[in-house]
């Protein structure tokens, strides 16, 4: 697909990874990941983390041979509470990168949208100039902490928004241009725009190309080859309904959030509190399956007694 569409940059998650990680075309990745994480031994636990963070790596290295800018590799969602746990991943996952002979410049670290991970990713901004794209973002809240924290990029996602408003609301189609998830990135980016922050907006997890083109002139939008097929055989000419023009007469207050303020106002957001929880709960799902999976490798090359 990245062959075919030619992204300038791509992004992977657990569930992408597991999904990859079971064709046989990625078979040797998969062996030369339980063979590291044999090498650096340890406990049998150790050996399938260490394999699956080589593991993401390894793929992340396929896909920056593929296109011209970054690729994003998540840290651990069972890390999404954990601050100082996510640094340290993260830390391991750009020292993996450059052994690969890769420099930080082009990845970009991918950390749950929680307070946590928020903090995490204004420690390894500033304090180790490691760039970070913050996932499973769903509320105002979150988007405000993470312009102040200061991190390189966010993801608010648009078709995940959409699937909780149609599972509890009577409303089952929307219009683009009502769509929530659209109207949630919309203010996110006014917002942004308004106050001069430099993260960048990049909408993430479309249901249909409505939702994209609603979000034209947005920072970077990042979407699926499926999608990317349905937009290749449109010809029509599309006007951003995004500008900074635009977002700067809009009428917006700027905010302040601390951990108290940040924690109430998300609260408020029931949509976007579930979403996170159960992002963090699909994601971490994935993550044990792959070390099963690992497992296997990893039991199969012990030597015998």
């Amino acid at each position: 697909a990245i062959d075919e569409y030619k992204p300038l940059d791509a992004t992977t998650n657990p569930s992408l990874i597991l999904a990859a990680a079971q064709m046989p075309a990625y078979q040797d990745l998969v062996d030369d990941a339980v063979a590291y994480g044999k090498k650096l031994g340890g406990s049998e636990e150790e050996q399938i983390k260490n394999a699956s963070d080589k593991l993401f790596v390894l793929f992340g290295a396929e896909i920056l041979k593929r296109i011209p800018g970054r690729v994003s590799t998540e840290v651990d969602a069972r890390l999404s509470f954990d601050k100082e746990g996510m640094i340290q991943r993260a830390r391991r996952l750009i020292d993996l990168y450059k052994e690969a002979g890769i420099g930080k410049d082009r990845i970009l670290i991918k950390l749950s949208s929680t307070w946590e991970g928020i903090q995490a990713g204004k420690v390894l901004e500033a304090e180790y100039g490691i760039h970070c794209n913050m996932t499973l973002l769903f509320s105002f809240a979150q988007a405000v902490a993470c312009a102040e924290a200061g991190v390189t990029l966010i993801s608010p996602f648009v078709g995940r928004i959409l699937d909780w408003y149609v599972a509890n609301g009577d409303k089952k189609t929307y219009e683009p241009s009502e769509d929530p998830g659209v109207k949630s990135v919309t203010k996110i980016y006014n917002y942004y725009k308004k106050f001069g922050y430099k993260t960048i907006v990049m909408g993430a997890s479309f249901r249909n190309t409505g939702e994209i083109k609603a979000l034209t002139g947005c920072d970077y939008l990042t979407i699926s080859p499926k999608l990317l097929a349905e937009l290749s055989k449109e010809h029509v000419k599309l006007t951003p309904t995004l500008s900074i023009k635009e977002a700067q007469a809009c009428q917006l207050e700027k905010i302040h959030l601390d951990e108290k303020a940040f924690r109430w106002l998300h609260n408020e957001d029931q949509m976007a509190v579930e979403k996170l929880s159960d992002g963090i709960r699909k994601f971490a799902a994935d993550a044990i399956k792959l070390e099963r999976m690992l497992k296997v490798g990893v039991i199969s090359r012990c030597p015998l007694p």
